[in-house]
């Protein structure tokens, strides 16, 4: 009968623990007050802190929550995988500072590519707007999720995982908006943080990692401009 209740004890001890560890396992912390509107005038704090400076709430105008940011078509030109990304941000939305939260536009040239990636601070949902998109993301059990999205589609890419978009039209631009559980998501694409980081991760663990050898991870870097 000890037993039997020293294993109850225990087990609501841990209940109680992840209980109190839930909440404060989220990506951003909970703002402490209504709004805390981005100082943005005098560039970045002399300072680290975990977040931004705050205007005088008195000075606070309906523009600071307000972008058109996301309005514009990006240049999917701009890298060879076809693809741009317009994030909010303190810069185009002061009102996002402390709120959790950010939006993303994403453009995806025809056959263009969001290549493997993760956000290490935010989960993921998005819907497609225009286009024909394949998605998916890879568990921690490596089995992956995939699934092809058409106009109205959502989907969601759980916190951290490896992820990917791929434009399915060879004709038309795929639209993507993005909603991220943080005002600094992050993003790390796989390809370039493996080969073209700087400085460069040793020749020896790239080739052991990906079972290649020396002349394939010097034509990788030479193809992703490292």
């Amino acid at each position: 009968m000890k037993t039997v209740s020293s294993t109850c004890s225990l087990f609501l001890t841990r209940t109680l623990f992840l209980v109190l560890l839930i909440p404060s396992a989220k990506p951003d912390p909970d703002p402490l007050q209504d709004y805390c509107v981005a100082d943005t005038s005098s560039g970045p704090p002399p300072f680290f802190i975990n977040g931004y400076p705050c205007i005088d709430p008195k000075l606070a105008i309906s523009a600071h929550f307000v972008t058109s940011a996301l309005s514009k078509p990006g240049n999917t030109a701009a890298n060879p995988f076809g693809f741009s990304v317009t994030l909010t941000s303190i810069r185009n939305m002061p009102g996002v500072n402390t709120q959790g939260l950010a939006m993303a536009r994403v453009d995806i040239a025809p056959l263009g590519l969001v290549p493997l990636h993760w956000h290490p601070r935010a989960s993921e949902i998005a819907i497609v707007i225009q286009g024909n998109v394949l998605v998916g993301f890879v568990d921690t059990s490596n089995r992956l999720f995939i699934q092809q999205l058409r106009t109205g589609d959502s989907f969601v890419f759980p916190k951290a995982t490896m992820h990917f978009l791929y434009n399915l039209d060879s004709l038309k631009v795929a639209l993507v908006i993005s909603g991220l559980n943080s005002q600094n998501p992050g993003a790390e694409l796989v390809a370039l943080a493996s080969f073209v980081s700087n400085p460069v991760l040793p020749a020896e663990v790239l080739q052991k990692s990906f079972r290649i050898n020396e002349q394939d991870v010097l034509r990788i870097r030479r193809n992703l401009g490292g």
